[in-house]
């Protein structure tokens, strides 16, 4: 058995590729890094290291690498596997859906053996996306075909894995906990599920408590750690969490995206309590490094409508929720200025040319006579004023 998997880092190596392999696959890896690619095809193995007490290690065996770039190869692989995988950032998405296109139309010339395609991406509906990406590619006489042998459900993804600091490039780092959950409706028939998969016939709550729940509280806690001492405060997450005051901005902010959840979807509240005490514990993971400027990168991408601030803070609106700890946590993005960031470089400019009510409307869809629009301005002069680094900077 074959899988192929878009995006050998530390996610594909250390989560996706990790299952995959032992659930018996054979995994060969697409990546466009010169050095990944040639150590993966000299070794064919690497290790994966628990981040814990015991330190557990992982041998990952049967594996190889493709260059992304060497697309005959890529579709020719495609055309044998079973499953295709991405951990690739649900922006580069669109790079890979030639190769993947040109993959389904040698396929299915050949046979018309049902292929899955699961994009592992930290965005809601990244398959379905994926898949208007590859279906605009396809001749239209393969497109039906396509329909009825090729299935891209949908997934949510969960697993911390910190910036890698081995002298071994291939090995990695991982937290413990993983959730892998893909939408069992969407698959074909007779397909084989993977030992560590969660499939559920409904996706979206999944999907949803993942975002407004570890996303939405590490990027929280990234942004109110930033804002207290910016490059020269909280190095890591891990340490950001020992300050009281940061704890209480990220458990504000999940009490609120929780009593959207539960109000949504029907959640248990009890157990979803016990889910976001697990969360935050997971964060204060005293094994992990994870530093706060990664968490906090692309505060652009990060503060978009459909993302994990604005877009539970717009259905709590709808739930008549109140949300004050999450129009903080916007606030505070806002003043995320990490200068090696090209995103945070971007609002950064926006706000000192374009003020900062433009730079709000632009990021967060929230037009300027949109009430939540005149509080998160409120919440980001406050922020701005109380808090060393940021007092005088950026927009007025």
């Amino acid at each position: 058995m074959k899988a192929v998997h878009f995006g050998g880092g530390n996610i594909g190596r250390g989560f996706i590729g990790l299952l995959l392999s032992q659930a018996g696959y054979r995994v060969e890896f697409v990546d466009v890094n010169d050095e990944l690619v040639r150590l993966l095809q000299e070794r064919g193995a690497y290790t994966v290291r628990l981040a814990n007490a015991e330190a557990e290690e992982t041998v990952v065996r049967n594996v190889t690498a493709i260059h992304g770039n060497d697309t005959e190869r890529v579709a020719q692989a495609i055309a044998e596997a079973e499953v295709v995988t991405t951990a690739v950032g649900a922006g580069v998405l669109k790079h890979i859906a030639g190769a993947i296109a040109k993959g389904i139309e040698r396929r299915l010339a050949l046979s018309e053996k049902p292929l899955h395609i699961i994009a592992c991406e930290n965005a809601i509906g990244a398959s379905t996306r994926l898949k208007q990406l590859v279906f605009e590619l396809l001749p239209e006489g393969i497109r039906e075909r396509a329909e009825r042998f090729v299935a891209f459900p949908d997934a949510a993804v969960d697993r911390i894995v910190p910036i890698q600091q081995h002298e071994d490039r291939l090995a990695v780092t991982v937290e413990p906990f993983y959730e892998w959950v893909v939408d069992r409706s969407a698959m074909l028939d007779g397909y084989r599920e993977i030992p560590g998969v969660h499939y559920v016939d409904r996706l979206q709550p999944y999907i949803e408590r993942k975002l407004f729940t570890v996303n939405t509280g590490h990027c929280t806690a990234a942004y109110h750690a930033y804002a207290r001492g910016g490059e020269n405060g909280y190095r890591t997450i891990q340490e950001a969490m020992g300050d009281p005051s940061v704890v209480a901005e990220v458990r504000g902010a999940l009490g609120e995206t929780g009593a959207v959840l539960t109000r949504r979807y029907g959640f248990d509240e009890a157990e979803h309590a016990k889910y976001v005490e697990n969360i935050l514990e997971r964060f204060r993971n005293p094994f992990l490094t994870d530093e706060v400027v990664r968490v906090g990168r692309s505060p652009i991408r990060k503060l978009s409508p459909d993302e994990r601030l604005v877009r539970p803070l717009t259905i709590a609106r709808e739930l008549g929720i109140e949300t004050p700890y999450l129009i903080k946590a916007i606030a505070a993005a806002l003043l995320f200025d990490y200068p090696e960031d090209p995103e945070a470089k971007e609002l950064q400019q926006t706000l000192r040319e374009l003020g900062v009510s433009e730079a709000v409307a632009r990021y967060t869809g929230l037009a300027e006579s949109d009430p939540l629009h005149a509080r998160i301005l409120d919440s980001y002069e406050t922020l701005k004023n109380n808090n060393p680094h940021t007092k005088g900077s950026a927009a007025r």
